[in-house]
């Protein structure tokens, strides 16, 4: 039998809470950390909140980098601007209060503690449409696209991680040996990373290039 989901809940009010747990406890997929005599590490930690408070943010913050959990946020409205700062945080699910069903909210626990991400849909549209802003009205005009390198720097690293040179990408991208050297710096510095050859490995592993 495959291992129950560990789930811990945090919540703003203990009606709110005990409601979650009520819903939670009866569900096979899921045993939650939080009634065990020991406690033990949360995989999944349920967040259901009145509003998006930045305190609020910085428990979900610390809560993915401390215990590496994954986070599953259950909250009545949502700003274009608290939505970001929610992607930002590390979320990897939302539900609508009016949504969060035993089922619903099980289903979700479930993404998330696999690493798959669930929106409503509306809130979906409402991101894409925010990404295609931040693509026209900051990133382009700078040069750059949603993966944080330019045209330019993405078709060096492509060529260093097909094994050519510095002169010979120079050559073949009609640049001087200096602008690729810089190119390579300029990444090597903005990621913080070691070297050439650890950029390009960068690039290939966050699917950059």
């Amino acid at each position: 039998m495959e291992r129950r989901i560990p789930v811990s809940i945090h919540a703003d009010d203990p009606i709110t809470r005990a409601g979650l747990t009520t819903e939670l406890r009866q569900r096979a997929e899921v045993e939650l950390v939080d009634l065990l005599p020991a406690g033990g590490p949360a995989r999944v930690v349920v967040f259901a909140l009145d509003a998006l408070t930045v305190s609020a943010l910085e428990s979900i913050r610390a809560t993915r980098s401390r215990d590496g959990a994954q986070v599953v946020l259950v909250l009545c409205a949502l700003s274009d601007d608290d939505l970001l700062a929610v992607v930002e945080s590390g979320v990897h699910a939302v539900l609508w209060r009016w949504e969060a069903t035993a089922t619903s909210l099980t289903e979700a626990v479930i993404r998330a503690a696999s690493g798959a991400a669930a929106l409503p849909a509306d809130l979906l549209t409402r991101l894409l449409k925010q990404v295609g802003r931040l693509q026209q009205h900051v990133l382009r005009p700078q040069g750059l696209s949603l993966t944080g390198l330019s045209d330019r720097e993405r078709r060096v690293l492509r060529l260093a991680a097909d094994g050519f040179g510095t002169d010979e990408i120079a050559g073949e991208l009609a640049y001087s040996k200096r602008t690729v050297a810089s190119v390579l710096h300029d990444v090597t510095v903005r990621y913080q990373l070691r070297n050439r050859t650890h950029a390009v490995a960068f690039a290939i592993r966050e699917g950059l290039i």
